[in-house]
């Protein structure tokens, strides 16, 4: 008669299987804060305000839209902590480490878990059957969470009107963000049309 009991080796292989996808979510989540890190070394600085034109907001876009809202929050966190402790993550026009948590694009920079948290949620969460659609909406959306962050931590720190802090914040970078949305977006449709397949 054989044994209908469970082996050690059956026991374990559940386990196994748990600390792969840990480990494996943790190296995506890893991998994340290097390409922002690496967007954020593409830049041009803007001689009429201290935020220069990056590729950083399209990266944490694609993430919150890829990795969805609590893996693409986790990642934007981390990101901010390795920049915290020194780590050359943040973009190279500013004085990095935890100053630049505290300069002129602190806002933009301490908006990034949000942003990225709402691009997923509202990606997944669009009643829109194109995927391409609610990808645009949810970058938008998201956008809109990380200029208003940048605008009111600027117009704060350096006592802007509220026109200088349109033309200082957002208008010079609203056709550069237009193009990273439909760029993000077009990225993330078909791998979640992939991932549902």
């Amino acid at each position: 008669m054989q044994s209908t009991l469970p082996t050690s080796s059956t026991l374990a292989q559940p386990t196994r299987s748990v600390a792969n996808s840990l480990l494996g979510h943790a190296a995506i989540v890893f991998g994340a804060t290097l390409f922002v890190a690496a967007c954020a070394h593409v830049s041009i600085p803007l001689p009429f305000t201290p935020v220069p034109l990056t590729l950083q907001n399209f990266a944490v876009l694609l993430v919150g839209l890829v990795l969805g809202p609590v893996a693409g929050f986790s990642a934007m966190v981390l990101y901010l902590a390795e920049g915290a402790m020194g780590l050359p993550v943040f973009n190279p026009a500013g004085v990095g480490g935890l100053l630049q948590l505290l300069g002129p694009t602190a806002g933009y920079l301490l908006s990034y878990p949000l942003v990225a948290a709402v691009a997923g949620w509202t990606f997944r969460s669009l009643p829109l059957r194109s995927s391409y659609a609610r990808a645009a909406v949810a970058g938008t959306t998201s956008t809109a969470v990380l200029f208003a962050a940048g605008s009111l931590w600027m117009a704060h720190l350096l006592h802007l009107g509220s026109a200088a802090a349109w033309m200082m914040t957002i208008a010079p970078f609203l056709p550069g963000e237009i193009v990273k949305i439909a760029a993000a977006a077009g990225l993330a449709a078909p791998v979640q049309s992939w991932r549902r397949a």
